[in-house]
């Protein structure tokens, strides 16, 4: 009895050093909670590993802070480390990795702020005593916990999880990027008010700060989200665009062999009374060659090219092709949405287009002007394979040196050269991802390979 009446009065008693130890275990938890919350409302993919180097690392790391750090400085020492550290353990981008640093800072604020509110009013203390008496500031903890844990089922079972960043390109993420720094300083200055002032300050004027900064946040995600959706929706417009001009083609097409079938018929009617055997294999290959070009307009379909940013890149590129009489010959063996699931489709939209300009570019330097596209699925070796080879004139092409930086067979060198280089950037930064490149007689082939 007189131990439990020792732990008991230590427990109820102001000391903070106390607490700093018994909380110890309490880091780890909160870095597990928090990091389902950020993984969940931001749709941040990773394995088993990751999360448990993750919450052992931070964990490690928060009671490193607590013993060295003083309490006032403790939040700008997690704002910095907090997004580092979830950017090179989940591979995120820079974008996800403060968003889940400002959503997790400003969900627990609240909470902190409310649940201490409710403590104080209820056991009537100020929060001085909340914060150093360890049995108060535990439960504390352990209900602001408990809030995030709901909340995180919630969005989970509600799939409220925001996917719209993933689509947005580089110049919405840098402005979302620098309105989020400026917020970041922000949240740091309110959290401390919140914590040293909330005695002296009106109950009335706290929760004004609060709500301001909630506003704050939530009108900026707003705007933004809006302006990708925007973004978004000018693309599919762009692939609708495409989508009407690749079917009005078609449409052209069908109906001109539709006016000149009998037209065919007699003449090859001709040939054959004749016998004349080589007119005939001539005309049967010119004809070949506008049946492949109409089987191609097939394949430009939403339907076959079931992703909208991969489709809008094909059809344009499609087109740019027949502009200069190249014949692009697509065979599409895959789900084109399984790639955004193994690799960035901001990347892969890249290297596809720089991979196409290039062939193009080769292409049309050529008497036999042909590009051969192949996306495929080889389920034994786990990847995705995507194949671009075009006929080419310099045969003494060096495909090792067409990587660096400035090197191009382009006659116009001004801002060359660096499409290849920056497609082994995107590669330099991915495990999965490896580009070989070979080339024969006829051909110069890239391929392009996601491994999962």
């Amino acid at each position: 009895m007189e131990i439990l009446q020792t732990i008991m009065t230590a427990l109820t008693t102001p000391n903070e050093e106390l607490f700093k130890i018994i909380a110890m275990p309490l880091h780890f938890l909160e870095t597990y909670v928090c990091m389902h919350f950020f993984l969940t409302i931001l749709n941040i993919p990773c394995t088993k590993k990751q999360k448990l180097i993750y919450t052992l690392t931070y964990g490690i790391l928060g009671n490193i802070i607590t013993f060295i750090v003083p309490v006032s400085y403790t939040i700008f020492v997690n704002i910095i480390l907090a997004p580092l550290t979830i950017f090179f353990i989940f591979k995120t981008t820079i974008l996800k990795s403060i968003l889940a640093e400002i959503i997790t800072t400003i969900t627990t604020t609240i909470l902190e702020f409310i649940i201490a509110n409710v403590f104080i009013n209820i056991l009537h203390l100020d929060y001085s005593m909340l914060m150093t008496i360890p049995i108060y500031r535990i439960l504390a903890i352990l209900g602001i916990y408990f809030s995030i844990f709901i909340i995180t089922k919630t969005i989970k079972y509600l799939k409220l999880n925001i996917k719209v960043i993933d689509s947005m390109n580089i110049k919405t993420k840098t402005l979302l990027i620098s309105n989020l720094l400026l917020l970041i300083l922000f949240i740091a200055l309110q959290f401390y008010l919140v914590r040293f002032y909330s005695d002296t300050m009106p109950f009335l004027i706290t929760l004004a700060g609060i709500l301001v900064l909630i506003s704050y946040f939530s009108i900026s995600v707003y705007n933004v989200i809006n302006i990708s959706k925007l973004e978004i929706t000018e693309r599919d417009l762009e692939g609708a665009h495409l989508t009407i001009q690749s079917l009005r083609a078609l449409h052209d097409t069908v109906r001109t062999f539709k006016h000149d079938f009998d037209n065919m018929v007699n003449s090859i009617g001709g040939y054959v009374r004749t016998e004349d055997i080589s007119g005939l294999t001539k005309y049967y290959e010119q004809l070949l060659l506008e049946c492949h070009k109409t089987n191609n307009l097939y394949s430009l379909s939403p339907d076959v090219i079931n992703h909208p940013a991969i489709y809008n890149i094909l059809a344009a590129k499609y087109y740019d092709a027949d502009a200069l009489n190249i014949l692009i010959h697509l065979d599409i063996f895959l789900d084109l949405n399984e790639i955004e699931n193994h690799m960035k489709i901001y990347e892969f939209t890249r290297i596809l287009g720089i991979l196409l300009d290039n062939s193009i570019e080769a292409a049309k330097q050529c008497e036999d002007k042909k590009i051969n596209v192949t996306f495929r699925k080889e389920e034994t070796k786990h990847r995705l394979v995507i194949i671009i080879e075009n006929t080419y004139t310099n045969k003494d092409v060096d495909t090792d040196k067409i990587f660096e930086k400035g090197i191009s067979s382009k006659e116009n060198k001004e801002n060359c050269g660096l499409g290849l280089w920056k497609v082994r950037e995107i590669l330099k930064r991915n495990n999965n991802l490896n580009l070989f490149t070979s080339k024969n007689p006829e051909y110069f082939k890239q391929q392009f390979e996601i491994y999962y």
